[in-house]
């Protein structure tokens, strides 16, 4: 299924469009998991990477973006995802035009401290330091809006001054009328944050919406950066 442009919707140019759906429409593969910041796989491609609160709907958008059903695995046990996975998008592991991050969902009350500690630390030492990273797509549950863990993980990307844009989830179960504020309300919140890409995308990974403008702003994104 594919998504439909609505008044929700960023604009971009159709070229960005069909450029997007070339890059996802590539082979997607597995290629590392690293749990420790020493355990990172070596410099290659650009690389994007997906944060989100545990059960945001992460691995479900993963899965929609890259046309796979297994890509990443979806659960209904929060926390699943306890390390950094790569993923190689291109014809093949040399030519990889993009590598893709799903990095470990935070929030998750029922894990212990030092288990949050060890996913924080992970996190920020990878935000920091990693030289192909070219944004992180932070994503929100498009039902209940920006939460205070959020907030938290914003502080992290701008302390690590790593460019990151808001990707809100499960369009689908929202209202319609309802759409346009919970939009308004994540841009109203990004503006006071230094590091924050200033669009939303709303998405849904059910019917398709909002897919094909998240594989575009991912092409444009690239092209500024020469890849």
């Amino acid at each position: 299924m594919t998504g439909t442009p609505d008044e929700t919707a960023p604009d971009f140019k159709p070229d960005f469009l069909e450029l997007g759906r070339k890059l996802f429409a590539a082979e997607c593969e597995f290629i590392w998991g690293a749990s420790k910041p020493d355990a990172l796989p070596p410099v290659g491609p650009p690389e994007i990477a997906f944060a989100g609160r545990s059960n945001v709907g992460k691995s479900s958008l993963l899965n929609a973006l890259t046309n796979r059903k297994t890509l990443a695995r979806t659960s209904h046990t929060p926390g699943r995802t306890q390390q950094l996975n790569f993923f190689t998008l291109g014809p093949s592991l040399e030519d990889a035009k993009l590598r893709l991050v799903d990095m470990p969902g935070y929030g998750y009350a029922s894990a212990s401290k030092e288990k949050i500690a060890s996913w924080t630390g992970l996190m920020y030492d990878f935000l920091r330091g990693r030289a192909p990273l070219a944004r992180v797509f932070v994503l929100v549950d498009g039902r209940h809006g920006l939460k205070p863990v959020d907030f938290e993980m914003f502080e992290i990307l701008d302390r690590a001054a790593m460019s990151y844009q808001i990707v809100l989830t499960k369009k689908d179960e929202v209202k319609i009328s309802e759409r346009e504020t919970r939009v308004a309300e994540t841009l109203a919140e990004l503006k006071k944050r230094v590091a924050a890409f200033p669009e939303v995308i709303f998405t849904s990974s059910e019917t398709g919406e909002g897919i094909p403008e998240l594989r575009a702003a991912v092409a444009l994104l690239l092209h500024q950066r020469g890849a």
